[in-house]
């Protein structure tokens, strides 16, 4: 996968990192759950992004493709959206365009969840790849995938 990478903070390091963003503890664990500067916000979005797209590519039964993420600023993605993809079924590849964390208004942990949503909403869409589309059906396709994906992301969270 394209991207930046921080080693700093991937894997069982970025985790602890949101354990102690999620935690609502006094002193020490208070102080490091601090919102992370706008630098440090961009590479562990990049990072969490990544590792949750591997997840949901398995998930789904994506793994022969090879699919990248990439952050992008509202100008690059059409209006009023968070993310696309564009795919070559031939190739079996993808891009996910994905909001950029410094476009985002939100706590780091809802910018996470968001951009997870939005990871796992494009890869239903290619999912659904194979199917008849039309302008027509988009609306209610968009629908369909939102419920899918929302309901697939819940399960997810309650483990």
């Amino acid at each position: 996968m394209s991207g930046r990478f921080f080693p700093g903070f991937s894997g069982p390091l970025l985790w602890f990192f949101l354990f102690l963003l999620s935690s609502t503890g006094t002193g020490m664990a208070q102080q490091a759950a601090a919102e992370p500067d706008a630098h440090e916000r961009g590479l562990l979005a990049q990072t969490f992004v990544n590792e949750r797209l591997a997840v949901w590519q398995q998930r789904l039964n994506l793994q022969d493709w090879r699919i990248n993420v990439v952050m992008s600023h509202p100008s690059e993605l059409k209006p009023r959206t968070l993310g696309n993809i564009h795919w070559d079924a031939d190739k079996r590849s993808a891009v996910i365009r994905v909001l950029d964390a410094s476009d985002y208004n939100m706590t780091f942990r809802d910018m996470l969840d968001d951009m997870e949503f939005t990871v796992v909403h494009e890869l239903i869409h290619l999912e659904l790849s194979s199917l008849p589309r039309s302008e027509a059906s988009r609306r209610d396709e968009e629908h369909a995938v939102n419920q899918i994906a929302e309901a697939l992301l819940k399960l997810d969270r309650k483990r």
